[in-house]
């Protein structure tokens, strides 16, 4: 094969290519951006069918068994970061796809984590707001950090970072997990709680920090935010799925937690007539989580890495 055809998709800042040289590749490969994001099967089909290289930003775009039958031309799909539960890899192995990733660092889920429980917690956006207005001056009164109980729903990279971070402010951390052991938590120098239950009742800000599973999906319901605080906050910069939507929905509208933050969404980008756009007291991002300078230069530097191995019959980061 002569030239190949690359796709970026979602390039919702249309910035991929300001984050890595892609001239590099020229001779082999023609690049295309697409800032559009598509949500029906057709049209992303018919946008991508004539390429044999796709780019794509996390789990933004699903590429599922329906999808990837339609696109025969495809040979390498490049998802940003090592884990994308929205491939199909059984579909893609069986079409003879390689499927191969990035790296993807912790970090900057870990500082936007606290940019929205400290947004939360002093009610920046109303008050920022309120002044940008000519509003009142001071029409809050900001809830501390120090003393009080920051709960993790999971210990892993990201969440251990967290609770460096809550114990800096002189927070008592918590945490559980089904796999969480106290060996792991005594390590992060974290409580470990004896339950899930236990680490909603007791806990004044609960932040989740878990992979999206079988089991973990609907982990907190309408049972479980009954369980929590009425003066507590929620935080989710992990997957939206984790949480019942509707019942995180009826959670807020009737005030049985004071507010949440909120970074994902089960339906992304969100419509204009979603409920979260009028609750009040939501603090919301556009999954932002792992967007960042540092994270971007990865993305697309390490893209091209695996486009050039994959050119050369050597992948690398393969994940299928």
């Amino acid at each position: 094969m002569g030239i190949f055809r690359c796709a970026i998709l979602d390039d919702f800042q249309n910035v991929a290519a300001d984050f890595a040289n892609w001239s590099s590749i020229s001779e082999r490969v023609e690049v295309h951006t697409f800032s559009k994001h598509y949500d029906n099967e057709d049209e992303l089909v018919n946008a991508i069918k004539d390429y044999e290289i796709l780019v794509i930003m996390r789990e933004r775009t699903a590429f599922g068994a329906s999808v990837l039958s339609r696109l025969p031309r495809l040979k390498l799909l490049i998802t940003t970061g090592m884990k994308n539960s929205s491939i199909d890899l059984t579909a893609a192995s069986s079409q003879g796809v390689v499927v191969c990733g990035t790296e993807s660092y912790p970090e900057p889920p870990t500082e936007l984590t606290w940019a929205l429980l400290l947004g939360l917690a002093r009610n920046i956006v109303p008050e920022h707001n309120a002044i940008r207005a000519n509003g009142p001056w001071q029409s809050s009164v900001g809830t501390d950090l120090y003393g009080k109980r920051l709960g993790l729903l999971g210990l892993g990279k990201i969440g251990s970072r967290v609770a460096r971070i809550g114990q800096a402010f002189g927070m008592e951390v918590a945490a559980w997990s089904q796999n969480l052991t106290q060996e792991r938590a005594e390590e992060a120098g974290v409580r470990l709680v004896s339950s899930k239950e236990e680490l909603l009742e007791t806990s004044d800000f609960v932040s989740i920090h878990l992979v999206l599973s079988d089991r973990t999906k609907h982990l907190l319901g309408r049972e479980e935010f009954k369980r929590m605080k009425k003066s507590s906050y929620l935080i989710n910069t992990s997957r939206a799925a984790i949480v019942d939507q509707n019942a995180l929905i009826d959670t807020l509208k009737n005030d049985w937690i004071r507010g949440a933050a909120l970074d994902v969404f089960e339906k992304e980008p969100l419509s204009q007539e979603d409920v979260f756009r009028s609750l009040p007291n939501v603090l919301m991002t556009p999954h932002l989580g792992y967007v960042s300078e540092r994270n971007y230069l990865a993305y697309y530097r390490q893209a091209i890495e695996d486009i050039q191995a994959f050119l050369l019959g050597e992948p690398i980061r393969k994940i299928n």
